[in-house]
């Protein structure tokens, strides 16, 4: 293991993308295909996302449409769809659900700004393993020969640097997925 600073970066910048792509999936009373990226669907004897069961599409502001490919799955990937903790309730109408958009009250709202920091803890915790395993090559390094203390000093301030920008994105991240959220 050597300490290689740009891919320290890369995998700090994978931990802010992969959060992204998980706040996409909470529910703003808006419809969004992004919606059901997370629920996944008992199908073939395993649990599988719902893109791969079937097309997401939007129908209106209010409206999402998932038409399913295996008429086979299709109270299966109802029933993931009312288990998902989204509060939705599709409306089955032969291979395609539709799944309608209620708006959110206030005390769903705080729910969902809950689940948000929870998944934001998760993307500063995986910013804090970068830095772990960043340190850990250093200090390997040092003990190795191949950097002085005082390299590794300033290596080590390089990477906690890194880790306070990537762990201040996540807090942005968040605090604009809430603003969303609360907003009426």
């Amino acid at each position: 293991m050597s300490y290689d600073e740009k891919d320290l970066e890369r995998r700090m910048e994978g931990a802010i993308s992969s959060l992204q792509t998980e706040l996409q999936g909470l529910r703003t009373g808006r419809a969004s295909i992004n919606l059901l990226d997370n629920v996944q669907v008992s199908a073939y004897g395993s649990m599988m996302p719902m893109s791969q069961v079937g097309s997401v599409s939007v129908m209106d502001a209010r409206m999402l449409a998932v038409n399913i490919w295996d008429k086979g799955i299709v109270a299966a990937a109802d029933k993931a769809i009312r288990d998902s903790g989204l509060g939705l309730n599709p409306v089955v109408d032969g291979q395609t659900l539709r799944i309608p958009i209620p708006p959110l009250n206030e005390e769903r709202r705080v729910e969902l700004t809950k689940v948000a920091g929870k998944y934001a803890e998760s993307g500063r915790i995986a910013v804090r393993n970068v830095r772990r395993d960043g340190m850990d090559a250093l200090k390997k390094m040092e003990k190795d020969g191949e950097i002085s203390e005082d390299e590794l000093r300033a290596f080590s301030d390089d990477v906690q640097k890194l880790t306070d920008k990537y762990v201040k994105m996540v807090d942005d991240v968040l605090k604009a997925k809430e603003a969303e959220i609360m907003q009426v």
